[in-house]
């Protein structure tokens, strides 16, 4: 409750892979939503979920009051090296199922890498799919944690070059104890 009484406009849960944590995140997000003037954030990963089973999670949220998500490919489970078929692929194609199935109030989040995300080869790739998920329907984006300063102002400035509009959160990571740097 110590960051609640600095009242971020928003305080993002995560959840497991495949929705294993569902539950507990929930409990989270509605002990937010009922307890913090903050609006409850829920991470929501697309890889290995269909576009199906990935509506039944949006829908189990919003009937319970919780209409902002965070949208993010995620990593693939330990040991598996490809996504299973008919599985989405990527945040956008998340963020567009999120933008069909949302009301007027709802926000969408996506992340953004100041720093390049590890698959990408140059930072254009970058660039394109932050444009992409904002023309499927993002509010805004959080960057990836970076240390330097620079980083970000250099990602944020070829950004709106490049296009984007959305805003641009810098992402950060309260550091609770010397174990968490």
């Amino acid at each position: 409750m110590e960051l609640a009484k600095l009242e971020p406009e928003f305080i993002s849960v995560t959840f497991g892979a495949g929705g294993s944590s569902t539950k507990g995140s929930l409990a989270v997000l509605e002990f937010i939503k009922n307890n913090t003037v903050s609006r409850p954030l829920a991470h929501l990963t697309c890889v290995g979920t269909t576009k199906t089973e990935a509506a039944e999670i949006i829908t189990l949220f919003q009937k319970r009051g919780i209409l902002d998500f965070l949208s993010l490919r995620g990593d693939l489970p330990v040991g598996q090296t490809e996504l299973p078929e008919g599985s989405l692929r990527q945040a956008d194609q998340l963020v567009e199922l999120l933008a069909g199935m949302r009301d007027s109030h709802a926000k969408i989040a996506v992340a953004a890498f100041p720093n390049g995300h590890p698959e990408s080869g140059e930072g254009r790739e970058d660039i394109d799919a932050l444009l992409s998920k904002q023309d499927k329907g993002a509010d805004f984006a959080i960057s990836q944690l970076f240390f330097e300063t620079g980083d970000f102002l250099r990602f944020l400035e070829m950004a709106r070059s490049r296009g984007v509009t959305i805003p641009i959160v810098p992402g950060i990571m309260p550091i609770i104890s010397p174990r968490r740097l």
